[in-house]
């Protein structure tokens, strides 16, 4: 992976600023801070990733908030993007949704999320929580992915329950913005995605939330950390003892408990961790 910043292999901090996380956060060079990063991954013995819609700004699908590029910048989510609203108008829904559809279906997956799949497979991250539908991670080659707020994998019909495989008829209604229907019972089939009003996966999350209360190291990778319950998974992970490191352009609640906040695109970052602090190394076991 060929990284797109370069840094030296070690800042020269003063010992007596080291695992100063103000210290680290206040360095104008963010290049300095990645030999950090990777200390605080070398050293954590389970490690997981929490990632948001930030991760997957760079293969062009947009966020919910961004001004200007947002996806709630034109719709009220409350009209659009409710179980209710769904059952009541699904075309409102599907011709909201028909671009962003076509955006995930076209979208690789970018240095970030490949980044995250080789932490994986050297053995210095147990798994992926994410927030995102795009199913980016498992293309990237993650193994471990809990997908807390569902995915675009299969659809399932609101009247008689059965669940069919998503890829044919995205393609069909991407084509020609019909609603989706069951092949069974004619139906409406609406995507395993969670929209307001809907109940997140409960062993998905039991499982997330399990993995935050045991992990060493949170690694929060383009979430802004807003949305609940996921965004209440890092309280867990401190109040157990672990770290955070956070990685996102703007801000957090959670930067002044983070050892290493990196304000900067994830997928610059991420893979300029593994480079400059991870090359070459692996977690046997």
């Amino acid at each position: 992976m060929t990284p797109l910043a370069r840094v030296p292999a070690e800042p020269p901090y003063p010992e007596a600023e080291r695992g100063r996380p103000e210290a680290q956060r206040l360095r104008p060079e963010t290049g300095r801070l990645y030999p950090r990063a990777a200390r605080l991954i070398r050293e954590s013995r389970l490690s997981v990733a929490l990632t948001g819609a930030g991760i997957s700004t760079p293969s062009g699908i947009p966020d919910f908030r961004s001004p200007g590029s947002g996806l709630w910048e034109d719709v009220d989510p409350m009209e659009v993007a409710t179980l209710s609203g769904f059952k009541e108008n699904p075309q409102a829904f599907y011709d909201w949704i028909r671009p962003l559809a076509r955006t995930i279906i076209n979208a690789a997956p970018n240095p970030a999320h490949l980044a995250l799949a080789e932490l994986e497979a050297r053995g210095f991250l147990r798994a992926v929580i994410t927030q995102n539908i795009d199913l980016l991670h498992a293309r990237a080659g993650s193994k471990k992915v809990l997908e807390v707020h569902g995915h675009i994998r299969r659809a399932t019909c609101i009247r008689c329950y059965q669940a069919q495989p998503a890829a044919p008829y995205l393609a069909r209604f991407i084509e020609d913005g019909g609603v989706p229907r069951c092949p069974g019972c004619g139906g409406v089939l609406k995507p395993d995605v969670i929209l307001f009003g809907e109940q997140l996966p409960a062993l998905v999350l039991d499982e997330a939330r399990r993995l935050a209360r045991h992990s060493e190291l949170m690694i929060v990778a383009g979430s802004s950390l807003e949305v609940a319950p996921a965004a209440d998974l890092p309280a867990l992970t401190l109040a157990s003892g672990g770290r955070l490191m956070i990685v996102n352009r703007e801000p957090t609640s959670f930067d002044g408990q983070a050892d290493v906040v990196i304000h900067d695109d994830v997928a610059i970052a991420l893979p300029a961790i593994l480079t400059e602090g991870l090359t070459g190394e692996a977690r046997g076991g």
